[in-house]
């Protein structure tokens, strides 16, 4: 499963509003090749479910995962930091054995 925290799900529910994104648009996670550390995180806005995606709902968030980026962000948490050295969105991924410096990438 693919959690979210209350400030992660502030910010996205935010973010469609401003973009006019109805409830058919769910976010999407996925995990792809590069970053300093080997992978790293992309989210984005979705309104296609692919056969082969996982679907979760937490805190009335939908979040999509194609099935190759759900066996790294199985257990995550999505959060959203908005401090004096707040860098937006990140995870909390219990998979990632080491993370690079900004948080963008990481490796199992």
């Amino acid at each position: 499963m693919i959690t979210v925290s209350d400030k992660a799900k502030e910010k996205v529910l935010k973010l469609k509003q401003d973009a006019q994104l109805d409830d058919t648009f769910r976010l999407r996670a996925s995990v792809a090749g590069g970053g300093c550390s080997g992978l790293s995180y992309n989210l984005d806005f979705d309104d296609e479910v692919k056969p082969m995606d996982q679907e979760f709902e937490d805190k009335g968030i939908k979040v999509v995962v194609d099935m190759k980026s759900f066996l790294y962000l199985a257990g995550t948490e999505l959060d959203f930091s908005d401090g004096l050295n707040g860098k937006g969105f990140y995870f909390n991924n219990p998979n990632a054995s080491r993370t690079c410096g900004c948080g963008d990438s990481f490796s199992v």
